[in-house]
């Protein structure tokens, strides 16, 4: 007999306690943040660490003996093993930090990149990418003389796997770069089917999964991806720091991205020999804070368990789903839930998503309205732009109901 597991719920009045940030008022109105997709809010634990960092043992790592050095490297390093745990790589010294998850694909596209592609041979995308992980692959490939090509989504939102194959098949794909979970359309991608797909073939894959691993429980080694990217401030962490994973041998086999102090073991005048992973891929002084900071947030994502998480984001983005439906001339973008993440782009005739985005601000209510760079996008489906409203562990269903509201509002006053 099938048991059925029960995963607690989480507590959203005693966690936004948690975030100062969400006690402020705008425009004389309670804050509702729906933009988490964009960056997320910061808890108190992360705020206290970079404060206690730059109060106590601000220093530079892996240089001094001293006692103030020695701490910010043990801790520094130590946020590195969280974060390995957390995506369950084998070893910190698959965790390469990075500003971002941009970087992070930049570093891959150029040191993995320029060494492995050449005329004749090609990298695939997608079509649902963030610029991020289109750009990239357009400079290098230009560079190195080798093709591009992208895998089309339907008109549901979903990756047209079929076409996958055909681009496998002639064995000239050397690496697949997909996302895991879509920053407009939400879609959610079968990311351990498709690297199964992409390894039959023999061709490499890198996972963008800036959107997944802040919302999902995240397996690296489940998932058998080769690389695997994503940023701290996504995922309650401070800006400016990221994360690549890569499988080891593969980091092992690549020439640094960047050449600097720390990412090397020997230097002279006539040449130099590099520092063993992670290090040889973070030249100069690291974003030491921001990584120490970013493991403050794994500490408390951990804490509230990831299952915890989703099963509270598929409860909001299901009523919010159904609720925009009920809208009149309000477009939906992507797939229904559960086959989405934590959030909802649309948009509603007439009324440019940026005005929707500056009535629902007169609220207190935080949307994104644009691209959300993602213009490829945006041009498939016909429309310049979009709005999105996207949530995360301290959005409640009360806000989805002020969100709607505020449509409606914005409705009349566009009288439409």
């Amino acid at each position: 007999m099938n048991e059925t597991i029960v995963i607690p719920t989480l507590d959203v009045e005693a966690i936004k306690q948690d975030f100062p940030i969400l006690q402020r008022k705008v425009h004389g109105r309670a804050l509702h943040y729906l933009d988490n997709a964009a960056t997320s809010q910061k808890p108190r634990a992360v705020l206290e660490t970079l404060d206690t960092y730059y109060r106590e043992y601000n220093a530079n790592v892996h240089r001094g003996v001293h006692t103030l050095s020695e701490e910010a490297t043990a801790r520094y390093e130590g946020a590195r093993a969280k974060i390995a745990r957390f995506v369950n790589a084998r070893s910190p010294k698959e965790i390469i930090y990075t500003r971002n998850a941009t970087e992070a694909i930049n570093l891959v596209a150029y040191a993995w990149g320029l060494a492995n592609l050449r005329p004749g041979v090609r990298v695939v995308s997608t079509e649902m990418e963030h610029h991020s992980n289109i750009v990239p692959w357009q400079l290098v490939t230009q560079q190195a003389g080798a093709g591009l090509s992208y895998v089309p989504f339907d008109e549901d939102g979903r990756l047209q796997l079929d076409a996958l194959d055909r681009a496998l098949e002639d064995g000239r794909t050397k690496l697949v770069a997909f996302t895991a979970a879509s920053n407009v359309l939400g879609t959610i991608n079968p990311v351990k089917e498709i690297v199964a797909r992409i390894h039959a073939a023999g061709a490499l894959c890198l996972v963008d999964a800036a959107q997944a691993v802040p919302h999902l429980p995240v397996d690296v080694q489940d998932w058998d991806c080769d690389f695997c990217v994503f940023s701290g401030h996504k995922m309650m962490g401070p800006t400016g720091i990221g994360v690549l994973y890569g499988r080891r041998a593969l980091l092992e086999e690549m020439p640094p991205f960047m050449g600097g102090g720390d990412m090397i073991r020997e230097v002279r005048l006539t040449g130099s020999k590099w520092n063993e992973l992670p290090w040889k891929f973070e030249a100069g002084t690291p974003a030491i804070a921001e990584a120490i900071g970013l493991g403050a947030a794994v500490d408390y994502l951990t804490a509230l368990g990831m299952e915890r998480l989703r099963a509270h984001e598929v409860e909001l983005v299901t009523q919010a789903w159904e609720r925009l439906g009920e809208i009149p001339n309000l477009k939906r973008l992507g797939p229904p839930p559960p086959e989405r993440s934590g959030l909802v782009a649309f948009a509603v005739d007439s009324i440019h998503p940026h005005d929707l985005a500056a009535i629902l601000d007169q609220e207190g209510i935080a949307i994104r309205a644009g691209h959300h760079c993602a213009a490829p996008i945006h041009e498939k489906l016909g429309i310049a732009a979009s709005a999105r409203a996207s949530f995360y562990i301290y959005n409640t269903p009360e806000e989805i109901d002020l969100l709607v509201a505020g449509i409606y509002r914005a409705k009349d006053i566009f009288a439409i």
